[in-house]
């Protein structure tokens, strides 16, 4: 499959401080890109050079087969963005503010500025002013003003910087949508491992300006190779736990009424399950706490990463 975006050993300093240093990665439609790192790890400075409001020492970035610096309109006219915080006017409604920037573009009709309303789930309170939306109808505003033009490449730094969790459930389910059903390929920024875990196929991070990796997130959920911990649910843990210990898997690492922890190899949770149905014991679920790949995100970057 063809990359909607490239960028090739890019660079950038301020003054003797290289915050970007030689970094390459793409991205593809129909995916969710995430862009992990902490913060001041240049995440944000990469996104402005990309979208044109910096320019780069050193590199390169196409974007739908456009070099952005020989072919710039052509290049930008298939990229949609916020950098920071949605710029609009406040005393103005969410579709004036849409329609103002549509006049900006070419052949943007009414009907687009509806279809995005709609798609952000904005249609019904697109005729109040901006000054009465919430911090999460403004960034659905700007998701929205950022579509408009109908852009194959969609980049959003921090989008949940601020939002409550219904607020972060719902951008989600956007992002998540316009990647994998429409087929945008969707890039955001992050220093929040919970919100790359539940919204991105694959994640690049970065650290000190350097891009260190980039993995699926089942692949850094396999990284550390060792034992995982996994949640078991029974309304008898203590018993499975007895029938457990009698067959060798007894680091139990946690324990409530109605669940337990254990610490055990992969390769070994079919024995485990195995062990619990012939002890008669019921198990209504077994799943792997996200520990396994915090750890992976620590041992990579060495720390600096938010986990909530």
């Amino acid at each position: 499959m063809k990359a909607a975006m490239k960028v090739s050993n890019a660079s950038k300093s301020f003054g003797r401080k290289k915050v970007i240093d030689n970094v390459s990665f793409e991205i593809y439609p129909g995916e969710v890109f995430g862009f992990l790192g902490p913060n001041g790890a240049g995440k944000t400075t990469m996104i402005k050079m990309i979208m044109g409001f910096l320019s780069m020492d050193e590199g390169s970035v196409e974007i739908g087969g456009f070099d952005k610096d020989k072919h710039y309109e052509k290049a930008m006219s298939s990229i949609g963005g916020i950098v920071e915080n949605p710029e609009m006017y406040k005393d103005m409604t969410g579709r004036q503010n849409l329609q103002m920037y549509a006049r900006l573009q070419n052949n943007i009709s009414k009907a687009r500025v509806d279809e995005v309303l709609s798609i952000v789930g904005m249609q019904d309170r697109a005729n109040d002013k901006v000054k009465k939306y919430s911090l999460g109808m403004k960034q659905r505003i700007g998701v929205a003003q950022a579509m408009v033009h109908n852009p194959r490449v969609l980049i959003l730094d921090e989008p949940t910087n601020g939002l409550d969790p219904a607020g972060i459930h719902e951008l989600r389910d956007i992002l998540t949508k316009l990647a994998h059903e429409d087929q945008v390929a969707v890039m955001v920024s992050s220093h929040l491992l919970s919100e790359m875990q539940m919204m991105c196929d694959r994640v690049g991070i970065i650290d000190k300006g350097r891009l260190i990796d980039i993995k699926t997130m089942e692949d850094l959920r396999n990284l550390s190779g060792g034992p995982s911990t996994q949640r078991i649910k029974t309304t008898r843990p203590q018993e499975a736990i007895e029938i457990l210990k009698n067959v060798g898997f007894d680091k139990i690492v946690g324990k409530s009424d109605s669940e337990f922890d254990l610490q055990i190899e992969n390769k070994d949770i079919p024995q485990m399950i195995k062990a619990l149905v012939e002890g008669g014991i019921e198990i209504y679920g077994v799943s792997v706490l996200e520990s396994t790949l915090e750890e992976a995100f620590l041992r990579i970057t060495g720390g600096g990463i938010t986990i909530e």
